[in-house]
């Protein structure tokens, strides 16, 4: 009975405490009541593709509409080839199951700013975008219907399982990012292709990451609590990377 009462405890005090004064800050800001009354359009991060000629890779997150706002985001894919233009990938629940171009690359999401999660330019670029085009074409629920925003598979499902199938981009989603810990197909693990990752969950209802980009991880019900060992920091359920 004690061990009941102390897990109930921790559960508490790491997961449902923080995630619930993240919704009552997020419930006390001016938002857009509904999606078309949302800011979509560029946020200015990226320059004009004809200004900057050499490859790129990027990766954005960005806080999504209404109350799941205050603990879940979307993320997406940018590459340019050299001299090219910009290829925005996201996955979505309507229409074309993995959109491209449907926003600006660098575009708000329901007016909220996106952030960098990952950036490379130049010849690596070149070399890692054939990668992250074949992890695209390879993701095992691109089809029509299979997205399902919780617990997953859903937009960050489909960019960590792209991270996690190219380990050289060197990066993984940032805490908030709900879906991220269904596996492909609700496989039980998964081994990043680098083998220094692994990865442990339930359908995403529940379980752990660890290795040298997930730091040490466990999740639960979507929330993620943690240690970033890389830019030492705390993951906090409902607010993301707290650095020390």
């Amino acid at each position: 009975m004690k061990i009941i009462i102390r897990l109930l405890t921790v559960l508490l005090l790491v997961f449902i405490l923080p995630t619930l004064v993240s919704a009552g800050l997020w419930a006390t800001a001016d938002r857009p009541g509904r999606w078309n009354e949302a800011n979509w359009g560029s946020a200015g991060i990226l320059p004009r593709a004809e200004d900057s000629p050499p490859a790129a890779i990027y990766v954005f997150s960005a806080m999504t509409g209404g109350l799941k706002g205050a603990v879940a985001s979307h993320a997406w894919i940018v590459t340019k080839e050299k001299g090219g233009a910009y290829q925005r990938y996201d996955k979505v629940g309507w229409g074309t199951p993995i959109r491209r171009n449907h926003r600006a690359p660098d575009g708000f999401w329901y007016s909220n700013p996106p952030r960098l999660v990952v950036e490379i330019k130049g010849a690596e670029a070149e070399r890692l975008i054939p990668q992250v085009e074949a992890a695209i074409t390879a993701y095992v629920h691109g089809e029509p219907g299979g997205y399902r925003i919780y617990p997953g598979p859903n937009s960050n499902t489909f960019v960590a399982h792209v991270l996690r199938s190219v380990p050289d981009l060197g990066a993984v989603l940032p805490p908030d990012a709900v879906g991220r810990d269904y596996l492909p197909e609700g496989g039980f693990y998964a081994l990043d292709d680098d083998g220094r990752d692994l990865h442990l969950s339930l359908g995403g209802l529940a379980g752990m990451s660890v290795g040298a980009r997930s730091g040490l991880e466990v999740n639960f019900l979507g929330l993620v609590a943690g240690l970033d060992f890389n830019r030492p920091a705390l993951k906090v359920p409902g607010f993301g990377l707290i650095g020390w």
